[in-house]
């Protein structure tokens, strides 16, 4: 759940909220709209808080804790580094590709509640992938579109041919 992406429904559902300078109007909706309307798609992701672990050692540890499977450092492909979030953060984001299996499953994954995370681990089969990426109902970040985009480049052309 993202707050901002949440207002931006109220503002688009509820415009007048936001005419009015006061404060008291943002506390009190008639008709608030559901949480789930701040619910986005994302890659699995995590902050580099930890300068003593690699990139790749950070990514291991979020995929075991929001995704529940346990990666070998070895294991990830590293794709790019890009901006993103210009216009107010500038945040580097490293873009990384591991392949994972059922044996490599350890835990449920979800994040960590206390910190704020709901997470739920989604799979989009290869088929309908493309159609995911593109369906502008599906709530979604630019690195979850490039990532399949990406995908189908690089690494479904090769699974094609098996």
């Amino acid at each position: 759940f993202f707050s901002a992406v949440y207002m931006c429904e109220v503002e688009r559902h509820h415009p007048q909220v936001f005419q009015h300078e006061a404060k008291e109007s943002f506390s009190h909706l008639d008709d608030p709209l559901p949480a789930v309307v701040g619910v986005t798609y994302e890659l699995c992701a995590g902050i580099v808080d930890k300068p003593d672990l690699s990139l790749e050692e950070i990514a291991c540890e979020e995929v075991l804790e929001e995704c529940g499977y346990r990666v070998p450092v070895t294991d990830l492909r590293r794709i790019t580094s890009y901006r993103s979030g210009v216009g107010v953060t500038g945040s580097r984001q490293t873009l990384f590709y591991a392949e994972v299996t059922d044996q490599m499953r350890t835990g449920k994954g979800g994040g960590q509640p206390e910190e704020g995370e709901l997470i739920e681990v989604v799979e989009i089969p290869l088929e309908d992938s493309m159609k995911f990426a593109y369906d502008e109902t599906l709530p979604k970040t630019m690195g979850v579109i490039f990532s399949f985009m990406w995908f189908q480049n690089n690494i479904a052309p090769k699974l094609l041919k098996k």
